[in-house]
């Protein structure tokens, strides 16, 4: 039935940069707890290194700055275009349940545009995460910069929420990752490689956006 267009190489490529460093940044970050040694991930082939704190530090650092900048391309990008279809409308948290219930053979799914409800819901929460990650983690960095004095109670707040935010964020990515794997929704994944996604699966999922 053939395919349709759906993400540019730009998009693509942007996502898979924000997702590459958003892992580096979860391993990393977690590795300064310390947690692999002492659960042997460092015995685990070519991850001897991971319980190394000020290696561990450095790669977060490097990782946080393409993470951020990454986020901010993305904002900017499709603020430019006016591309706003992700961006979550009224009566979106009604219809995603119905789009859940939907995924599990539980009702109809509705008649969506190019992003489902439940994506523009997901995509607004993940997107919240990450500008808290990034502005909790600006304000511990800002520490190290020289002879500046923090209150050391904002401060372990703010490590605190970073942290917090941190596990959130690796509960949304294993909840995204596990959806993209359930039958009805394989065919987005090569859409995230290819650009495009099959005809069959955006009648389906997507019959709002195929009529335009």
């Amino acid at each position: 039935m053939g395919t349709v267009f759906r993400h540019s190489l730009t998009v693509r490529w942007t996502h898979w940069i924000i997702a590459l460093s958003g892992i580096m940044l979860l391993f990393s970050g977690f590795g300064q707890m310390p947690m692999y040694k002492r659960y042997n991930v460092i015995k685990i082939p070519g991850l001897a290194w991971s319980s190394n704190y000020e290696l561990t530090l450095l790669i977060h650092y490097i990782c946080a700055a393409v993470f951020t900048a990454a986020v901010f391309f993305h904002l900017v990008y499709h603020w430019r275009r006016k591309e706003f279809g992700i961006i979550p409308k009224h009566g979106d948290i009604g219809e995603a349940i119905r789009g859940f219930k939907a995924m599990f053979g539980f009702g109809q799914e509705p008649h969506n545009a190019k992003f489902q409800a439940k994506q523009r819901v997901i995509y607004a929460i993940i997107g919240s995460t990450s500008l808290i990650l990034i502005a909790t983690g600006l304000i511990k960095s800002y520490k190290n910069l020289g002879a500046i004095v923090i209150d050391p109670m904002f401060l372990q707040a703010m490590a605190f929420i970073h942290t917090g935010t941190g596990m959130l964020f690796f509960m949304l990515f294993l909840a995204h990752v596990a959806a993209l794997l359930l039958k009805g929704h394989r065919p987005l994944i090569p859409s995230m490689f290819t650009g495009r996604i099959s005809r069959e699966y955006v009648e389906k999922h997507h019959s709002a956006w195929l009529k335009k």
